[in-house]
């Protein structure tokens, strides 16, 4: 740290003209934004709502779905298909049971319920609908109607 000059002082945390100063200035630091802890409903419990990642394609036969669900039996899994044709995927993970005699360092794992809900296009067989599990990757195939090929009939002009 000897070749940075000291002529901004010797503390390199607060220095607004220092370019190696530790400080990062945040623009939005004085507003009062709402967050996390000032919704309870926001809280902990439905963090693994926004962790469920699912993945949709669109084969020519089906509509694939594969949603991450690490650590979750089958059984903790709810697939549902409304009649208005949307495909809800919902769970609940389950908090580990605590040990009074354990000191946890970290907690990054969500628990909690969640749901994820998908909007299915006219063209599915909603009554074939299939699904499974395997090493934590819920896959849902959802058939697709075969669309008829539009036949094509020559008219023969008079005249």
């Amino acid at each position: 740290m000897a070749m940075i000059p000291t002529i901004f002082g010797d503390n390199r945390r607060s220095s607004v003209f220092d370019p190696f100063s530790l400080d990062l200035w945040d623009p939005f630091k004085e507003f009062d934004f709402p967050t996390v802890t000032s919704f309870p409903s926001l809280s902990r419990e439905n963090s693994a709502f926004a962790n469920t990642r699912v993945d949709w394609k669109e084969t020519p036969e089906a509509h694939v779905f594969k949603a991450d669900l690490p650590g979750m039996k089958k059984e903790e899994v709810k697939v549902e298909i409304e009649d208005d044709r949307v495909l809800q995927i919902s769970g609940e993970r389950h908090v580990e049971k605590e040990d009074r005699n354990d000191t946890w360092h970290r907690v990054e794992r969500s628990s909690g319920k969640f749901s994820r809900r998908f909007r299915l296009p006219e063209n599915v067989r909603m009554g074939d609908v299939k699904a499974s599990m395997e090493n934590g990757v819920l896959t849902i195939t959802v058939p697709k109607v075969e669309m008829k090929k539009p036949e094509i009939k020559s008219v023969e002009i008079s005249g």
